[in-house]
């Protein structure tokens, strides 16, 4: 989205017409859309700008909810936004340590902010990108205690605000199809400027979840949380918005509610043990974590080979961190022993996992010729070291 178009969205009659339209489903015809459009008297720019955020509404809802009928956003800007549910809880950590303002450095398009104001904090949110800013601006308007301000994070008057947060911009700049950067010191603001901020006032610093861990700090609290089993950011937490006797944790959010597990450090590994009934495949936000070890303790199971992310137990354990599956059979990673097996057992749907082993998923299923009405978890690992796979099924 450039200036102009985002003009023809903020026209009033542009807004009108953005609300009129009922919302965009997946199936809608673009071509008709615009067709119908056009015959009512819109001008086709209008027209094109109206229906990019129909559109983008419609994407949001995943992240906003509700909200998202009453948003704007880029493309760019609504792929890299915080979930709604995350962001409250990045908000709730300020107003639970006594903070009344924050400055939100690098805002996007407001959905952190967001947050922060709904929770009734001061919010000063600064974008360097002019039509993220202004869209951003729109997005707090209801939210008479927040502003928008163009500028860069590095500059920004602080004199105003007891908190920072920060997600530093870790893609080229643009509203669309933008590019990944991977050398920390060229995002913005640097990570370095970033882990900064923490020695003037309390700051969190929202990262990818992949980020390299010997980056983070050992005096701050590192959060890995997963939405529905998608990991999908590392928070870094200084001073009081860290707490106490936490260094590392996973938070897990699903649709029945939200789970944590937390330890001062990196857990210790358990022992590698014999193969059990059951086997469970940690949480994204455990592993990133290194939080197995506690996770194994806490249900009493032992890893199944070294440096392998998957446990195993005698018994069925029920666990918000971990997905349990039954094993069916031990077999060989032999694409022949394999198919013969899996024909046998009428099986035709295939669910494969895989972990510490060179093998491509999709290529290898189709090499399956799978054929039948049954469905299994096939799971290609290595057990004692050895290569395996495991017939499973789910729990």
């Amino acid at each position: 989205m450039d200036a102009s178009e985002l003009l023809e969205v903020l026209s009033p009659e542009g807004l009108r017409l953005l609300d009129s339209l009922p919302p965009w489903r997946a199936s809608d015809d673009v071509v008709s859309s615009v067709a119908a459009l056009r015959r009512q008297g819109h001008p086709p720019e209008r027209v094109s700008a109206v229906l990019t955020q129909a559109r983008l509404r419609a994407r949001a809802e995943a992240k906003f909810g509700e909200f998202a009928s009453r948003m704007l956003f880029t493309e760019a800007g609504l792929e890299q936004a915080t979930r709604l549910n995350v962001a409250a809880r990045h908000a709730d950590r300020y107003r639970s340590a006594g903070l009344t303002s924050v400055a939100d450095l690098g805002c996007g398009i407001g959905g952190d902010a967001l947050a922060f104001a709904a929770l009734d904090l001061d919010v000063l949110a600064v974008d360097r990108d002019e039509v993220t800013a202004a869209i951003a601006s729109y997005n707090l308007s209801p939210w008479p205690s927040s502003r928008v301000r163009q500028g860069d994070a590095e500059t920004a008057d602080l004199t105003d605000v007891q908190g920072v947060f920060l997600d530093p911009a870790r893609r080229t700049s643009g509203h669309s199809a933008t590019k990944r950067i991977a050398d920390p010191a060229d995002w913005s603001p640097s990570l370095e400027v970033a882990f900064g901020y923490a020695e003037r006032l309390p700051t969190g610093v929202k990262l990818g979840p992949g980020v390299d861990r010997d980056l983070l700090p050992r005096d701050a609290e590192c959060q890995w949380i997963s939405v529905d089993r998608d990991v999908v950011e590392a928070g870094v937490w200084f001073g009081p918005l860290a707490r106490a006797g936490v260094g590392r944790s996973a938070l897990v959010i699903s649709a029945s509610g939200a789970a944590e597990l937390t330890a001062p450090a990196d857990s210790e590994d358990v022992e590698v043990g014999d193969l059990g009934e059951w086997i469970y495949e940690p949480d994204g936000a455990v592993i990133r974590a290194r939080l197995i070890g506690d996770l194994a303790r806490s249900i009493d199971a032992r890893t199944i080979s070294r440096d392998i992310a998957w446990l195993s137990s005698d018994e069925r354990v029920e666990t918000p961190f971990a997905q349990g599956f039954r094993v069916l059979e031990t077999l060989p990673l032999d694409e022949r022993t394999l198919k013969r097996e899996l024909r046998s057992r009428g099986i035709g749907r295939l669910e494969i996992k895989k972990r510490g082993v060179d093998v491509d998923p999709a290529t290898f299923r189709k090499r399956l010729s799978l054929q039948g009405s049954g469905s299994a978890t096939l799971v290609l690992t290595r057990v004692a070291g050895r290569h395996t796979a495991l017939l499973c099924e789910r729990a």
